[in-house]
């Protein structure tokens, strides 16, 4: 890992943040299908046992790769997600109603994770608003002459997070499309666990390519390092 400055220091072992996972809690994960989400944590997460999740996230990752992991051993009661095509498991588990999934349009569901990280109580938006399983269970609103859907924020429990490279006050910096929602999901979480490739020393990074400032971050762990290449092979084939 290096040498680093322990002056606010979130970095932690792996026995630290094991007993931040509960039974019935909602979980927010980073990702988008296996790309970006904090492997190490996931595994521990199923190392833990826990049931009754609600996860919310990009998608239901795939059977083998990311949050789909989870989702297939069935310890998930609830998911919202944008999609969950690229688990079966997930669609299984879905038609057998062993998991309920409320589906929000991608960039909608983006917009709930950012709202909740900054306090807000929900968005007004028109996407999806003919569509019966974007509305189900929704409030309609008339603004102007205009109807809305009243999305409510999302917030969670606990978020994971995958990061490139940290100082450790818990300043982010994200490896290309691995960023994805990881910045979201980090600002709404009630505590966020970062898994970190490489930490480095406080004022080591440039202001400029810090993109989730370490006020969002409770704890960080070493990642074991992840070819998001190969991941990306496996996840989309190319």
């Amino acid at each position: 890992m290096g040498s680093v400055d322990n002056t606010f220091n979130k970095i932690v072992n792996t026995e630290q943040v094991t007993n931040l996972f509960s039974n019935g809690m909602t979980l927010m994960f980073g990702g988008f299908g296996g790309v970006g989400t904090p492997p190490k944590l996931v595994d521990i997460l199923l190392e833990t046992g826990i049931k009754d999740l609600t996860l919310i996230g990009n998608d239901a990752g795939f059977p083998t790769i990311g949050i789909g992991k989870v989702v297939c051993t069935g310890r998930v009661k609830r998911l919202i997600a944008s999609h969950i095509g690229s688990n079966p498991v997930a669609g299984q588990l879905m038609t057998d109603k062993k998991l309920e999934v409320e589906f929000s349009p991608q960039g909608t569901l983006a917009e709930r994770i950012r709202a909740g990280g900054v306090g807000l109580g929900g968005i007004l938006v028109d996407v999806g608003i003919t569509s019966q399983i974007v509305t189900q269970n929704k409030q309609l609103l008339s603004l102007e002459g205009k109807e809305f859907i009243l999305e409510p924020a999302l917030t969670a429990d606990l978020s994971i997070v995958y990061a490139r490279k940290a100082d450790p006050y818990g300043n982010l910096v994200f490896d290309k499309s691995a960023r994805n929602t990881n910045p979201l999901v980090a600002m709404a979480g009630t505590k966020t666990i970062v898994e970190v490739e490489e930490f480095v020393s406080l004022g080591h990074l440039d202001p400029e390519e810090i993109i989730t400032p370490g006020v969002y971050v409770d704890y960080m762990i070493q990642s074991e390092g992840v070819n998001w290449s190969w991941v990306w092979e496996k996840t989309y084939g190319t």
